[in-house]
């Protein structure tokens, strides 16, 4: 069923022109067909208003979104409250002395017998009476990291330095002590010892207000934006295309 937006029927070349923006997606047609229609709702809501007269699409739908939709500046009292939210966030210089013994994944391993090996290495760790030497020990034997052959040390890494979980799991393991659990990430399952940890220390409001206004002023506008696009798409006559699918 063809796709008509108040009462202009979409063409291949409509479609067509927005492949590019979502080349690589498995739906990109799919998505491709939604922006035709949302670009073309715009357009046509820009020449009821009579905003951009003239201008290239592009340039006349910014128009119309900066006139309607437009969201208004947060305030210093609520950056300030959004910076005492999360002062974490805003953390810098935080650094931990990190060893780890890496069990690898590879194409040809056998992945439930690789975690229960993992496992059984972790729970003989906490278990010696000597838990450093035993894990230095296995990470010469078993650690498939470089590392292995220096007992499993990676140095001082800090935040940024390694894999999002792998990050994670040191930040909030305690200083000079094992994280309790097996941490994988797509190189494979860690057992990791974390030693000296430094805090680092937690920016002033003032040296990241600029940043947080920018931050809520784009999330501002993304909703402003999204509820405008909602409202005019009910108040159009779209048939053939019903929130984001074709019918």
């Amino acid at each position: 069923m063809p796709v008509t937006v108040n009462g202009v029927e979409l063409t291949d070349a409509d479609i067509e022109r927005e492949m590019p923006a979502h080349a690589g997606a498995g739906n990109a047609t799919q998505l491709a067909l939604n922006a035709a229609v949302l670009r073309r709702v715009l357009l046509d809501e820009a020449k009821r208003l009579n905003v951009g007269a003239g201008m290239e699409d592009h340039a006349a739908i910014e128009a119309l979104l900066a006139r309607e939709a437009a969201a208004p500046e947060p305030t210093q009292e609520e950056c300030g409250r959004q910076y005492r939210a999360n002062p974490e966030r805003w953390r810098v210089g935080e650094r931990a002395h990190v060893s780890h013994i890496l069990f690898q994944v590879t194409g040809r391993v056998d992945l439930e017998r690789l975690r229960e090996r993992a496992q059984e290495t972790l729970d003989d760790v906490l278990r010696a009476d000597d838990p450093d030497a035993h894990f230095a020990s296995c990470a010469r034997t078993l650690s498939n990291c470089p590392s292995g052959a220096a007992g499993g040390s990676l140095g001082e890494i800090g935040r940024g330095d390694t894999g999002p979980e792998f990050e994670r799991a040191v930040f909030a393991t305690p200083a000079n002590s094992f994280c309790p659990t097996l941490v994988e990430t797509r190189f494979g399952l860690h057992i990791v010892r974390v030693f000296a940890k430094q805090p680092g220390d937690i920016l002033p409001f003032e040296r990241v207000e600029a940043t947080v206004r920018s931050a809520m002023s784009r999330a501002s506008a993304d909703r402003a934006r999204r509820q405008y696009l909602i409202d005019i798409v009910a108040r159009s006559q779209i048939e053939g295309w019903a929130h984001g699918r074709p019918v």
